[in-house]
């Protein structure tokens, strides 16, 4: 039941990550409110404060007033028990219990899903960018749904193309609905919601606005996605935390290049430098690392004959012959002998080379 998913979100000093580490050891909220104190405490291994707050039955007012809140304005409100949730979000340990949607959430279960982001300074060079390679994108996949902030910069320009290419977009606000920050971006808004697409908040209209929620909502557009597409970002741009926890969630991250005198592209190029992004300049790099095959391709044959290996690349390139699901960074160094530093730089090399492809999840395998 909605309420009791609800009502345990509003339990003071749970958080996100209390109520997930609650979900996998019960299997609902009723059952959660079900326990006495002490069970909470022994068995789920809660403050002695919060499960006291559970055990009396916390949260249950909070959650009648948002309820009501919620249907006088035509909000919707998922559980991550709900089969409506974000298919990918579910899988994130600090996923949050309760989205709130205006929209059409379904754009969320799509086959193919990615997250673009970026300087909110955005260049004519980040906006040509966005203009040309998620048009291209849906061409090559028209369940393509675009995901961002909707934020000024980089996220307003993805949205903008998605809408413009004729797929589904949606924003993640870190603000209570059905308000749209910034205030100037409401007919976006609004296009985004007329053409089938969504704007979603795990934050609840009792929230007490203090800035403080952007890099938490960083998190759910990385966690949305099959993979993130960073386009421009400066050197401390809060596109990195969502780098960062894409990478934790083992998603596919992808950077556009950018002039090496650009303090804009300081981010991305950094993000590449250091291979934890990889390299993308158009629609067809994007689907090959997300591991995405166009509906009717036949693939071509093509006779390969594959340069002299040195030693190190023999080494990972022998790891690899067996392992058609891929093998992880870790893992290849552990089986082939050599260090984190010098499997990565081989497999940077075997990757230019074409010998390498990385699939999703960081892994690797033999092309």
């Amino acid at each position: 039941m909605i309420l009791d998913e609800l009502a345990l979100t509003f339990i003071p000093y749970l958080g996100s990550r209390g109520v997930a580490h609650l979900m996998d050891i019960y299997s609902s909220a009723e059952e959660v409110y079900a326990q006495p104190e002490h069970r909470l405490m022994l068995c789920a291994e809660l403050r002695k404060d919060v499960a006291q707050s559970i055990a009396q039955k916390g949260g249950y007012a909070e959650a009648e007033r948002e309820l009501r809140y919620c249907e006088e304005r035509g909000i919707d409100v998922f559980s991550a028990l709900d089969e409506e949730y974000p298919r990918l979000l579910r899988e994130a340990p600090d996923r949050p219990h309760i989205i709130y949607s205006l929209g059409d959430i379904s754009a969320l279960q799509s086959s193919h899903i990615l997250s673009v982001v970026g300087t909110r300074r955005i260049s004519s060079y980040g906006e040509s960018i966005c203009a040309k390679i998620i048009p291209e994108l849906a061409e090559m996949f028209p369940d393509l749904v675009v995901v961002s902030g909707l934020a000024f910069g980089v996220d307003a320009a993805a949205h903008r193309a998605a809408l413009a290419a004729g797929v589904r977009t949606v924003g993640v606000v870190a603000n209570k609905l059905p308000e749209v920050v910034p205030a100037q971006h409401r007919l976006l808004a609004k296009d985004m919601l007329d053409n089938g697409g969504a704007i979603i908040t795990e934050l609840h209209s009792q929230t007490r606005q203090n800035g403080s929620f952007y890099i938490p909502r960083n998190r759910i557009v990385a966690g949305v996605a099959d993979g993130l597409l960073v386009v421009e970002s400066p050197s401390n741009g809060g596109s990195l935390s969502t780098a960062k926890a894409a990478d934790a969630y083992s998603r596919t991250i992808m950077a556009v290049p950018g002039r090496i005198t650009d303090s804009r592209s300081e981010g991305t190029n950094h993000l590449i430098k250091t291979n934890l992004a990889q390299l993308v300049t158009s629609a067809e790099d994007i689907a090959n690392a997300l591991g995405w095959e166009v509906e009717g391709a036949v693939p071509q044959k093509v006779h390969f004959e594959p340069r002299k290996l040195n030693t190190k690349e023999r080494a990972i390139y022998d790891t690899l012959v067996d392992n058609s699901d891929g093998l992880s960074l870790e893992i290849i160094a552990d089986k082939s002998g050599l260090s984190l530093a010098e499997t990565s730089a081989v497999l940077l090399n075997l990757e230019l080379s074409g010998l390498v492809r990385q699939l999703p999840g960081k892994k690797y395998v033999l092309c």
